[in-house]
């Protein structure tokens, strides 16, 4: 009898997370954090994690990266559970938390030669260069981790996470209150990262516009639940509206303020075809708001989100 050789087994994940539940215990009763979240991220790919405050996109980073126990499910990195295999785990992932967590007693050289020490890597020296002058942190490579601003500070944090060059980089709001040429610097990287050398990279973050620019497929949660996993462009192209924008110094008649996103002096109205257009601007007329700049655009991924997390809701 002629064996017939099986098709070899598909890769595994990068990440996995199987019916993953977390519940605290409060001193108002048990909490649910996470209730059965259920999704892959595939090994190369640029992954989104988008929620509002305390929807569990922290818990779910915490329980990756073995700082949190799980109440229930699984979690694995390329095919080793962060539980019964943490170690192999933990050496195949780069976390770089939201909090500034540093030690003040080394300079920025010391902290990455130390941060590989704890991988056990030797012989680092090229890797650390290639990261000090990448992240625009060479010219700060002696000062002391507490002479350092707070934006230095998350570029340090992102280097102590890829020093041990890891296969799947997690970024929970990475660039979280620092400046914009950070945030290109910090891009530039991640993205050659991922396309040069093939490393996963999970995001988290509030700047949605990163997220629609970067990712390529993206998980929305609330409440500890995924309501939406969808490819980016898919979930642009399901949008229900375009937005009509302008601004304005008067306030909006209750019945408009209600479906309105205001920042500012700035108005932004869902659309679905030019007659509401004409009716929303008879009902500014009557109301005497005054509009200035007004122009119509295609739904981007911030509107996309909002009418998730609204549908949630109702």
């Amino acid at each position: 009898m002629i064996e017939v050789p099986s098709a070899s087994a598909a890769p595994p994940p990068a990440i996995s997370f199987s019916k993953v539940a977390k519940t605290f215990q409060t001193a108002k009763g048990p909490f649910s954090a996470l209730n059965g979240v259920d999704f892959s991220v595939e090994q190369g790919e640029m992954f989104g994690l988008l929620g509002p405050n305390g929807a569990g996109k922290t818990t779910l980073i915490s329980i990756l990266a073995g700082l949190t126990r799980a109440t229930s499910g699984q979690v694995s990195v390329l095919g080793h559970d962060v539980v019964s295999d943490f170690a192999q785990s933990r050496r195949l992932l780069g976390v770089v938390p939201q909090e500034l967590v540093f030690d003040p007693f080394f300079n920025l050289r010391e902290a990455l030669r130390i941060q590989s020490g704890y991988f056990g890597i030797r012989h680092n020296a090229d890797w650390i260069e290639d990261l000090l002058h990448s992240l625009g942190l060479a010219d700060k490579a002696e000062a002391n981790m507490r002479q350092l601003s707070g934006g230095m500070k998350r570029r340090v944090m992102v280097a102590q996470a890829l020093v041990h060059k890891p296969k799947v980089i997690v970024l929970d709001e990475p660039t979280a209150g620092v400046d914009v040429e950070l945030r290109q610097t910090l891009w530039q990287f991640i993205s050659r990262l991922n396309r040069e050398h093939g490393c996963t990279v999970l995001l988290t973050t509030h700047y949605l516009e990163e997220a629609e620019a970067l990712c390529q497929r993206i998980a929305m949660i609330k409440r500890g639940e995924v309501v939406a996993l969808e490819k980016t462009s898919e979930l642009l192209r399901r949008a229900s509206s375009s937005v009509l924008r302008f601004k304005t110094d008067q306030t909006l008649p209750p019945p408009l303020a209600a479906k309105a996103r205001i920042t500012g002096r700035v108005v932004q109205l869902p659309i679905h075809d030019a007659n509401e257009v004409e009716t929303l601007l008879a009902q500014l007329r009557q109301a005497g708001v005054l509009v200035e700049d007004m122009e119509i655009r295609k739904a981007d991924l911030e509107d996309v989100f909002l009418d998730v997390m609204g549908a949630q809701a109702s």
